[in-house]
């Protein structure tokens, strides 16, 4: 550089430097783009009944598109899971998931195969639900309490089959929760998502599932099924004549389907601010909170601390729980 070009330069270096800090501020606006909710299971269940409303929220108080992404494979959510795991850490694609996120790396472990993601690899946002899951059978089956169920299970181990959203997934752990404690065999059929499963419930391929009350609440008032037993510790409003294993006499049977909002781990601390805050705005949305009653579900918000902390807790009884239950198809 000659020194006329080098003194051009140098007189231009204050205007760029009294532009930095616009250009700077404009790249770190968000979101300036689509977002991505990566739901790891398909349509019809828990995680995709949470996802839909919030979504649409999100979408009103951020501004910007958030695209519902619907990734079922692998069994219990693993597929999708892993995919937001390797996600880039920017708050384009987050992952509305289940409680099922942390027993799948420790069933992957069980099974000596390659662990598919971590949860470690993930921050938590916000939760939203957390519903204990219940136990429907078909309306016409014979089974009118708990006690009729485990009796007829008793007399012909293994011949019930049940339906989950995949192995390890929340809901097959629900079900063989409860066999465990009542000592019985049940006939384990994997689905890809809560979804499928309940539609084979319906369609009598399978005879019993374990589900969240938003799921199976309209097939119940419809007179399509019946639940026997509720996995909470107490009864729930949107079902109060169902008991729980708990009080039932299956002290140890207790299981929640709650659904929550995750991104990365290196996701930046001002989108996880902005992101906080507006999941703390969609939680109290009167259009969330209708969606979600209209399906016998309350919103269960927690804001990212209080959720890791649940979390932790929650996640370490079910992983104590699968490794009691071993290995199992």
């Amino acid at each position: 550089m000659d020194r006329r070009g080098f003194l051009r330069t140098a007189a231009a270096l204050p205007l760029m430097q009294s532009l930095l800090p616009g250009l700077a501020a404009a790249e770190d606006v968000y979101p300036s783009r689509n977002i991505t909710m990566i739901v790891p299971f398909p349509a019809g269940g828990q995680a995709d009944l949470a996802a839909r409303p919030v979504a649409a929220a999100l979408e009103r108080i951020l501004g910007k598109p958030v695209i519902v992404d619907n990734r079922a494979g692998g069994g219990g959510g693993s597929v999708g899971n892993a995919q937001a795991a390797r996600a880039t850490p920017d708050g384009y694609t987050l992952l509305m998931t289940l409680s099922s996120l942390a027993v799948l790396p420790e069933a992957d472990r069980l099974f000596e195969r390659t662990v598919a993601y971590e949860v470690s690899q993930f921050a938590p946002i916000a939760r939203v639900l957390a519903d204990p899951t219940l136990l429907a059978v078909p309306a016409s089956a014979p089974w009118r309490t708990l006690k009729d169920f485990i009796d007829d299970a008793r007399r012909r181990p293994g011949e019930i089959p049940y339906g989950s959203s995949g192995p390890y997934g929340t809901l097959h752990v629900a079900m063989e929760m409860f066999a465990s404690s009542a000592g019985i065999r049940l006939l384990h059929v994997p689905f890809r998502g809560a979804g499928p499963a309940l539609t084979s419930l319906l369609g009598g391929t399978v005879q019993a599932m374990a589900g969240a009350p938003g799921t199976l609440k309209p097939q119940v008032e419809d007179g399509r099924l019946r639940v026997l037993a509720n996995w909470g510790a107490e009864r729930i409003p949107s079902f109060p004549g169902v008991p729980t294993f708990i009080e039932l006499g299956y002290r140890d049977v207790e299981m929640y389907i709650w659904a929550g909002l995750f991104g990365q781990r290196e996701l930046p601390a001002p989108v996880m601010t902005r992101l906080r805050g507006a999941m703390a705005q969609a939680a109290a949305s009167p259009e969330v909170v209708k969606t979600f009653s209209a399906v016998g579900s309350a919103v269960a918000y927690q804001d990212a601390p209080e959720f890791a902390k649940f979390m932790d807790r929650d996640s370490a009884r079910l992983i104590a729980a699968v490794k009691r239950i071993g290995r199992v198809e």
